[in-house]
C-alpha cells in the first residue's frame, strides 16, 4: 500500500467517524469538526461556490464563520481567489508584504482577529469547483508538504461526502433531503436583498451586489447583516444617497 493511499484511508476513516449517525443538515459542521482533528489549524470554514459570491456552509466556531464572512462582504479573499482559479491559495502570514498587498483590507481585518495565515483549498475537480475548504491558523508559516498532502486528501473527501447528500425535493425545511444548514439557509436573505436592491434602483445584480457590500463595508457590517435590514424592510437603497 503506498503512502497515498494509507494517507487516504486514515482520513476517509476520521471522517466517517465524526460524520456517522449525523442527519444531512449536520454532516457539514461535522465535516469542519473533522477537519480540526486532521490538520494543525485552529479553524475551518467550508462555503459552496455561489451567484458571484460565496455562500457559507458550515465553520468549525464564530471567528472562522466571520472570517468567511469579512470575505463575502469584500468580495475578495483567499476562499474567492480558490473558487476562481480552482487551485490551491496559501497565505502564510498575512502581515507580510506579499499577502497585504494580495487582500490588503482581508489580511488587514483577518490578521486583527488572531488569524496569521489562511489556505483555502477548492472543492469539486479541476473542470468544476463547486465550493472552497478555507483553513485559518493562529501562527504565520507555512504547512509542512506531508500536512498539504493531508489537506488535499481532506478537500477530497469532504467533496465527496457533500455530493453523497440527498439532494431536497420538497419546500419543506423538515425534510431529510433539505441538507443545507442553517448557516447556508441564512444566507437566502442575501440573494432576496439582491433583489430588492434590482427593483429599488432598477438596476442589474453585479451592480446591486456591489452596492450592498459597499454600503456593508462603510457601516462596518456584513453583507449579510445588512440583508438582513433590507428583507425586513429596515433598510431601503432607494432613500440612501448612493
Amino acid at each position: 500500500m503506498t503512502m497515498g493511499r494509507r494517507d487516504r484511508d486514515r482520513v476517509a476513516e476520521v471522517i466517517a467517524e465524526e460524520i456517522r449517525g449525523a442527519g444531512p443538515r449536520e454532516v457539514p459542521q461535522r465535516l469542519c469538526d473533522a477537519v480540526l482533528k486532521l490538520l494543525p489549524v485552529s479553524g475551518a470554514c467550508m462555503a459552496l461556490r455561489g451567484d458571484g459570491i460565496p455562500v457559507p456552509l458550515s465553520a468549525s466556531g464564530e471567528r472562522a464563520a466571520y472570517v468567511m464572512e469579512m470575505q463575502v462582504t469584500l468580495g475578495d479573499g483567499p476562499c474567492l481567489e480558490a473558487a476562481e482559479t480552482g487551485s490551491v491559495v496559501s497565505a502564510p502570514d498575512l502581515m507580510s508584504s506579499r499577502d497585504a498587498c494580495r487582500w490588503p483590507v482581508f489580511a488587514q481585518q483577518a490578521a486583527a482577529l488572531g488569524v496569521r495565515s489562511v489556505y483555502a483549498l477548492p472543492l469539486g475537480d479541476p473542470a468544476v469547483c463547486v465550493g472552497t475548504l478555507d483553513l485559518y491558523r493562529d501562527v504565520p508559516g507555512e504547512l509542512a508538504a506531508e500536512e498539504v498532502r493531508t489537506a488535499r486528501v481532506v478537500a477530497e473527501i469532504v467533496t465527496d461526502a457533500l455530493v453523497a447528500l440527498p439532494r431536497a425535493e420538497s419546500d419543506d425545511p423538515d425534510d431529510i433531503g433539505c441538507w443545507l444548514s442553517p448557516l447556508a439557509t441564512d444566507h437566502d436573505d442575501v440573494y432576496r436583498a439582491i433583489g430588492m436592491v434590482m427593483a429599488q434602483l432598477g438596476v442589474a445584480a453585479d451592480e446591486a451586489l456591489s452596492l450592498l457590500r459597499g454600503h456593508a463595508f462603510a457601516k462596518s457590517r456584513t453583507v449579510l447583516e445588512l440583508s438582513h435590514e433590507v428583507v425586513a424592510l429596515r433598510t431601503r437603497f432607494d432613500d440612501l444617497p448612493l
